[in-house]
């Protein structure tokens, strides 16, 4: 595989991007709790949390706290666990 080489502007943007990650799959954890409210079939909602625990993983939730909340399938379980975990990032910054 060829070593990419990036200018610096693409380094940058990059690197900005890494930087606000955690941001990043908060705000789209936000978004999947209000679809996953709105969900009108199960098909959708089982997408739906498929996605969730794609972003939690990036996020790097505790295994335990991941086991369960996807265990409980519970929105207002996420919901809360969601806005604590922004608010704990807003508090590091």
């Amino acid at each position: 595989m060829a070593r990419q080489d990036y200018t610096p502007h693409q380094q940058a943007i990059i690197s900005q991007y890494y930087n606000q990650l955690d941001t990043i799959m908060l705000t789209k954890l936000q978004e999947l709790v209000s679809e996953l409210y709105l969900a009108d079939t199960d098909a959708k909602k089982k997408r739906l949390w498929e996605r969730v625990q794609k972003a939690m993983m990036k996020l790097n939730v505790p295994a335990t706290i991941l086991e369960h909340i996807m265990a409980k399938r519970d929105v207002q379980i996420l919901a809360r666990n969601v806005q604590e975990w922004f608010v704990q990032s807003t508090r590091k910054k």
